[in-house]
């Protein structure tokens, strides 16, 4: 199992935006938010279903995170067990509680959209 380096983490944890870049829309870089939660990257999309990034990754397509000048390549797998959820939702309001915004990325349209990346 492919897991993110020490560095890595680190830049994601302090880095309060990142981009990501599908395969299918590789033209197109979308500003998003991600959290790591015991040395697992995880992102989730504030339009829910909705947003063409998320769509993308849940069919299983790779995609490109950009980050402090870096490009990895990365791989999603849905999560969808609660106690996970619910880690990834306290890492948002927690890491983003400065934002007006945290709310929004735990509605609960938004939790079935949480991913966790893996480098590829």
């Amino acid at each position: 199992m492919a897991i993110f380096g020490a560095n890595t983490l680190s830049d994601l944890r302090d880095r309060d935006e990142v981009a990501i870049r599908t395969e299918k829309h590789s033209t197109r870089a979308v500003i998003i938010w991600a959290v790591v939660a015991d040395d697992e990257v995880f992102v989730r999309s504030v339009r829910g279903a909705k947003g063409q990034w998320y769509r993308d990754l849940a069919k299983g397509g790779p995609a490109t995170l950009e980050f402090a000048g870096r490009r990895l390549a990365v791989q999603a797998t849905p999560v969808t067990g609660p106690a996970t959820v619910e880690r990834v939702s306290r890492e948002y309001l927690q890491k983003y509680r400065t934002s007006p915004y945290a709310e929004s990325m735990v509605r609960p349209e938004a939790l079935p959209t949480t991913l966790r990346l893996k480098p590829r």
